[in-house]
Parts: structure tokens; C-alpha cells; sequence
């Protein structure tokens, strides 16, 4: 996180000139001033005045009176400018709130804003991606054989609910730094690097929620705060993540080249399409960061050249793109912002062309 800071301070200081940095291509609608709203997210915003949203970064300058100028507000102008032949964009810091007359014309009322930090708009769509920030997580093999685990419960029942009460088990730990909530976590997906067959992590989605009543030794009582669906015995329990995106998530390309499979997607059965989530074979190990923009393209199929009697690939062609929101080792979660065609599971995804 703190490297994405860092090149995102870099990119609102200056203007991109350096050579290695693809040309930035404005679309041919775009305005001259935007008026942000409610439910923008920056990349919307940016895909108004770019044909890569992505790039914002490159023509991006920064106000010096304005505090906290990469976090945009409802009520804000962003206005393209020419500085030497380049295109940059400005923000414009309301003062007043905004309202459009029958002409067109936009009016504004001054008023005192009082601004946090989470009244900024998101850089991406927040309502598709909420629950996969708290109630997934990714684990090694070892990480599920060390968790507590649902132990039975009352009435020598299997299957528990909101309000029940469980006993779990740590056998290991014995309970040590005890949490006061747990999320209990049904273990299922394995995933499995198309590749090279490796096994990168296992899926674990929350199905649950319980407060710790007592402790004695190894064994927890708890409560069943909520559950989504039925909870059984052998539920592993994780403390809550603290996982939130905030508007400093800015979506960039890799600094290096990236090259990856799409190996899973949700509530889907053979194709995802924008604002769907996938999984890709790619994490932090490879360089991955949250943030992270990537292109996604589908292979070519095989077709008889009945000219030359031979099996030829077809070029492959691009399908949208996606911004990585989740981070794991092995595996990272992305939701798809752009999709020109349906998109599939094994698809590859790689750094946008000319960005590395």
C-alpha cells in the first residue's frame, strides 16, 4: 500500500513525460469541465475524458491549495487544460453546491463543506466488491489445519443457526490472543494454477458470524451472531479481516510485464461480464498490488487452412479489462470493469499493452 502511495504522490506532482510511458489518447466526447456526482468512481470519471482510464495518472496535476488533492469529492470540477501541446486535468475544489438550470447552465450556492475522507468516491464500483472484501479469504493448507474448528453444540445438533450456541476448539493455540468476534468460514474451491498444476491456495467464504461467550482450556463457547446459510460441525474459524477499499486505491498499470489466467469466477456458469468478480492465477509473490489494471484477451481457436492443410491459431482478441481489489499470495480478486465480449474462465489477462 505504501508503494502505491508513493507512485501515486509522484504521478499528482508532475506531468508523465518520461519516455517508456504509452500516449495517452483522449476520447473523441470528451468535456472540457466534469461536475462529480454522488455515484461516480474514478474510473468512470476518467473513462469520460480517456480512452484508458487507467492512464489518469499521466496527465493528472495537482492544485497545491487544495488539501488531500487525490481524494475527489462529490461537488468537485475536473477540467482538461492544455499545458505545451499536452492535455492535463485539474481539479477544481467546490466551494457550493451545485444545481443545473433548464439551459444547461450549472449554478452554485456557496456553503461550508465539511469533507471526510469517506465521502470520497471510490475508484471502483464499492457495491460489487463489499462482500468479497470481508467474507472471502484464501489459505494455505497449513493455515486450515492450524484453525479453530466448529466442535458441536446444543441438543447434539449438526447444523446451527443465527442465535445458536456452538463449541469450538483450538487445539493448537489453545485460544491465545483470543478475538472477541470470529467469522466462521466454510473451506471449498481449491485453486489450481492452469499451468503448471500447482495448487495456489483454498477458497474460504464466510457463512457466519459468532461473539466469544467463555474460554476454558481449549474449548470456546460461542454465539451465533448471524449466519448466510446452515453452519456444521468442522466450520473453521478466522478473525474479521479489516479489509476496505478507500479512495487511495488508484487504479495503474504494472510497472512490469504481467501475464496470467482467469481461474475462477462467481455465481456465474460459462461466462462473467463488467462488474463481475474473477480470480486470477497471479499474487503478491508475482508483484501484484491492489490497484493493478489488466487487460484480459481470449485466445484464438484452431481453424483448417484448407489452402495450405494445416491447423492455424487465429489472433487472439481482447475482451475488456478488470482492476485488481484483493491481494493474496498466490491468487489475487479483480472485478471486471470494461467487457467488450463475454468473458471466460482460462481467459489471460496481462499488463495493458504499452505500459511497461
Amino acid at each position: 500500500m505504501i508503494k502505491t502511495l508513493r507512485r501515486l504522490a509522484a504521478a499528482c506532482a508532475m506531468l508523465v513525460v518520461a519516455a517508456g510511458v504509452s500516449a495517452v489518447t483522449l476520447r473523441d466526447n470528451h468535456p472540457d469541465v466534469y461536475y462529480v456526482k454522488k455515484d461516480d468512481t474514478l474510473w468512470d470519471i476518467s473513462g469520460r475524458f480517456l480512452e484508458h482510464p487507467w492512464q489518469w495518472p499521466e496527465i493528472w496535476h495537482v492544485n497545491p491549495a487544495i488539501k488531500n488533492p487525490h481524494l475527489i469529492f462529490p461537488g468537485d470540477a475536473i477540467r482538461l487544460s492544455w499545458v505545451d501541446g499536452e492535455p492535463r486535468l485539474e481539479l477544481d475544489r467546490a466551494s457550493g453546491e451545485q444545481s443545473q438550470l433548464p439551459d444547461g447552465t450549472v449554478k452554485l450556492s456557496p456553503r461550508i463543506r465539511e469533507m471526510s475522507r469517506e465521502d470520497a468516491i471510490p475508484a471502483i464500483p464499492m457495491n460489487a466488491i463489499q462482500s468479497y472484501l470481508k467474507q472471502a479469504l484464501v489459505l494455505e493448507r497449513a493455515d486450515i489445519s492450524a484453525a479453530p474448528y466448529i466442535l458441536g453444540g446444543q441438543d447434539r445438533r449438526v447444523i446451527f443457526g443465527g442465535g445458536d450456541t456452538v463449541h469450538a476448539r483450538d487445539p493448537e493455540q489453545r485460544w491465545e490472543n483470543a478475538e472477541q468476534r470470529y467469522g466462521l468460514y466454510r473451506v471449498g474451491e481449491e485453486y489450481v494454477d492452469p499451468v503448471t498444476d500447482e495448487v495456489l491456495g483454498y477458497e474460504a467464504r464466510q457463512v457466519g458470524l459468532a461473539s466469544v461467550a467463555r474460554i476454558e482450556e481449549d474449548m470456546a463457547t460461542m454465539q451465533v451472531l448471524r449466519s448466510s446459510e446452515d453452519l456444521r460441525v468442522d466450520d473453521r474459524l478466522f478473525p474479521q479481516p479489516d479489509q476496505r477499499v478507500r479512495a487511495l486505491l488508484y487504479p495503474h498499470a504494472p510497472e512490469e510485464k504481467v501475464e496470467g489466467r482467469i481461474i475462477r469466477f462467481f455465481d456465474r456458469i460459462s461466462s462473467v461480464a463488467r462488474n463481475d468478480v474473477v480470480v486470477i492465477n497471479r499474487g503478491a509473490r508475482e508483484g501484484m498490488e491492489e490497484g493493478h489494471v489488466l487487460d484480459i484477451f481470449q485466445q484464438g481457436e484452431q481453424v483448417r487452412d484448407r489452402q495450405q492443410d494445416e491447423m492455424v491459431r487465429l489472433p487472439r482478441t481482447r475482451a475488456g479489462s478488470l482492476v485488481l481489489f484483493r491481494v493474496f499470495e498466490k491468487v489475487s480478486y479483480g472485478l471486471i470493469m470494461e467487457s467488450e465480449r463475454p468473458v471466460y474462465m482460462n481467459d489471460m489477462v496481462e499488463s495493458p499493452e504499452g505500459s511497461y
